[in-house]
């Protein structure tokens, strides 16, 4: 009998996988820089998926690629694909007796470290088999990425207290004026809100929730915020007051508390109002839940209980 030549199934899960990543990230150059590959290689491999589909997925601009018709519809019935094909696999590794699978998870920055490198240690110690993959990122960005299904859980700010069995509360953070030391409004525990009329701030760009909030605040006391500098990178921000004696920026503890406690920053937390955020530990309101991702968010959630209630390791109160 004459030999029959192998032929790749024109559509893999990893081919799909790859889809929806640069869907996600709109650039065949920064999904290759993720892969540690060429971006002929990422650009070859969509090229493939799109002559097995029939048509143009994505359209070249100048910034990156973009999504077509065919490809917009394309990208929704592959992610429930993809959705399904997890969970099948999620429900496979359910009958295992050592847990096991990797755990999808979205944080804000400030969370990274040291609770996820804390998180991360307990995996590595009593659950090897159970692997991380984080992803950075802001408020709104963290929610589109729950709604999608692109994390298992997230760790984020929200303005109110949760009220959902989706979400459970982890920590309260207070709103801090920050700054070199030595500069005048930050030499006591706390600052009426009302004094930073005329204040040199960093400020997060707009659109933002958290600016909205900072901007309506000072609009209800009769000024407007002074923004000398718009960042949305909480690091940058702190670069920016740490080299520049006559800027101050409004952040949170936990992005602070190194700094604060090295001394290279120093802070007074902002009062009349109290603006506090509420850090939370969410779930997508409909999904499987699978057995590692209940161990992760059980070790979140009483490693901040252990601090607590807070993001860093127990150290000297702020004020």
């Amino acid at each position: 009998m004459p030999k029959v030549a192998y032929q790749r199934s024109p559509m893999q899960l990893n081919d799909l996988k790859l889809f929806l990543e640069v869907a996600e990230l709109g650039s065949f150059t920064k999904v290759a820089a993720h892969k540690n590959t060429v971006q002929s290689h990422i650009s070859r491999q969509i090229g493939d998926l799109e002559k097995a589909c029939g048509g143009a997925l994505f359209r070249r601009t100048g910034r990156g690629v973009v999504l077509t018709e065919f490809g917009t519809d394309v990208e929704r019935r592959v992610r429930i694909w993809v959705k399904d094909s997890e969970e099948l696999f999620a429900t496979i590794r359910q009958t295992a007796k050592v847990p096991m699978g990797e755990v999808k998870l979205g944080v804000l920055p400030s969370a990274a470290h040291p609770l996820m490198t804390h998180v991360f240690q307990r995996l590595h110690d009593e659950y090897p088999k159970i692997k991380l993959n984080i992803r950075e990122g802001q408020g709104s960005e963290l929610d589109a990425l729950l709604d999608t299904g692109s994390v298992d859980m997230a760790i984020l700010f929200r303005h109110e207290i949760p009220r959902g069995s989706d979400e459970t509360l982890l920590a309260t953070a207070n709103t801090y004026l920050v700054s070199q030391p030595g500069l005048p409004l930050t030499a006591g525990s706390t600052i009426d809100f009302k004094r930073l009329e005329g204040v040199p701030l960093v400020l997060p760009r707009r659109p933002s929730h958290w600016r909205s909030i900072l901007d309506e605040t000072a609009r209800g006391k009769g000024f407007s915020l002074r923004a000398e500098v718009e960042a949305d990178s909480l690091r940058l921000q702190k670069e920016i007051i740490a080299s520049n004696p006559s800027l101050y920026a409004l952040l949170g503890p936990f992005s602070v508390a190194e700094a604060l406690r090295s001394g290279s920053l120093v802070a007074s937390k902002v009062v009349n109002p109290d603006l506090k955020r509420y850090v939370t530990l969410a779930h997508p309101k409909q999904g499987h839940f699978t057995k590692a991702g209940r161990i992760v968010s059980s070790i979140i959630t009483q490693t901040v209980e252990s601090w607590g209630g807070q993001l860093n390791a127990p150290q000297p109160r702020m004020p």
